[in-house]
């Protein structure tokens, strides 16, 4: 992959799509924080960190991208972030969800 749609700054992040679609969370409406994995891996994306925002906003970031490293620096930068759960998750080759932190 060459360069990354997904952009991550104070405000939040943003994904363009194709079609001009955009996917966005800013970083106060943020309410959970999932990683998704599949079992169509290792030739495919097969882990996303799935960012749940309120007012239906989100954004889904494929762990290839370039600036999932940055992301998950970030998202581990959230109280009481669980760092098990992303554990697990990267051990997992199969369909599933790892909630690794809720707003309380």
């Amino acid at each position: 992959m060459f360069g990354s749609a997904v952009q991550i700054d104070d405000l939040g992040v943003r994904r363009a799509l194709g079609g001009g679609k955009i996917e966005q969370v800013a970083w106060k409406d943020l309410v959970e924080v999932q990683i998704v994995t599949t079992d169509e891996g290792p030739f495919v994306d097969y882990v996303f960190y799935l960012l749940i925002g309120a007012g239906h906003t989100g954004c889904v970031v494929p762990q290839e991208d370039p600036t999932s490293g940055a992301l998950l620096t970030r998202l581990q930068a959230l109280p009481g972030f669980d760092n098990g759960k992303v554990i697990e998750a990267m051990g997992c080759a199969e369909n599933a969800r790892f909630v690794c932190w809720k707003k309380t």
